[in-house]
């Protein structure tokens, strides 16, 4: 990592994937710095730095001689869009900022979604795909990846799917959000573990995915019948035909070429080790 230092700064710590990403990047012996607002706790082996993305000014010491950030902080479910747009967009463009005149050689890691490709594309989502996002949160985060993009720095994205596992109960909230929506049951649906998230993480802090959008998943899109199913729920079969087949479905092909091999290949595999 940028020849010596192991020193890095994570956003979004207290989030689903930041929470669970945390302990296992101290495991790994990086030196972890976590951004948190006043009165929050880390775990052990973290720093905390007092600071938030919305203002600018506690940015400053946070990144300084930091050799890589690792931003999470994002806000995602809510109907503030204005909230979404800040944090999302303008609070990116802070870290930005900061991370240009304090730690310009340092490695900036965008965690964004894959919720950014044409419903109604032709193939599963790949990186190279035209991004037409229908909902305020993946229009903030294609817009936060241009201004990264932009930025002059050593940056790098990951384009998450379906985030599950460790305890986070994302899963067993699905069929909810799945009915709400009227996804087709037969729709199959990237995902990735938890586990995983580190391990692709861990690449792109070791330089693999630098200047890159990358789409990380796991290896077997799995169709909203069967994950509602795994969670001891019911769905409807539906006999209308499925019109769009690829809406959530992510091409991985480039990150397995740059060597990611997710550890939890299938939401069955998580089953079968109790991994939820």
């Amino acid at each position: 990592m940028n020849g010596q230092s192991k020193k890095i700064l994570v956003t979004g710590v207290t989030g689903l994937v930041g929470a669970r990403l945390l302990p296992r990047l101290v495991d790994a012996r990086f030196e972890c710095y976590a951004l948190v607002r006043g009165g929050k706790g880390v775990p052990a082996g973290v720093t905390a730095i007092e600071g938030d993305v919305l203002d600018a000014a506690s940015l400053t010491e946070a990144v300084k001689e930091v050799s890589a950030v690792v931003h999470l902080a994002a806000v995602f479910r809510t109907q503030d869009i204005d909230l979404i747009w800040k944090v999302n967009l303008e609070g990116t463009r802070n870290l930005i900022d900061a991370v240009k005149m304090h730690a310009p050689n340092a490695r900036f890691i965008l965690a964004s979604t894959s919720n950014v490709y044409n419903h109604n594309n032709p193939h599963p989502g790949r990186e190279d795909d035209p991004v037409e996002p229908q909902h305020p949160y993946p229009a903030s985060k294609v817009a936060a990846e241009a201004a990264l993009r932009d930025s002059g720095l050593n940056w790098s994205v990951l384009r998450f799917p379906f985030v599950y596992g460790d305890g986070d109960g994302h899963l067993e909230a699905l069929p909810k959000h799945m009915v709400a929506a009227k996804f087709h049951p037969a729709m199959r649906m990237s995902t990735i573990h938890h586990r995983d998230i580190y391990t692709a993480m861990k690449m792109a802090l070791a330089g693999a995915m630098d200047q890159r959008i990358v789409n990380i998943s796991d290896e077997a899109p799995t169709t909203i019948y069967e994950l509602v199913r795994l969670v001891g729920e019911t769905m409807e079969s539906s006999s209308e035909p499925l019109e769009n087949p690829w809406h959530l479905h992510t091409d991985c092909s480039l990150a397995r070429s740059l060597g990611f091999q997710p550890t939890v290949r299938t939401v069955y595999q998580a089953f079968q080790e109790k991994l939820f």
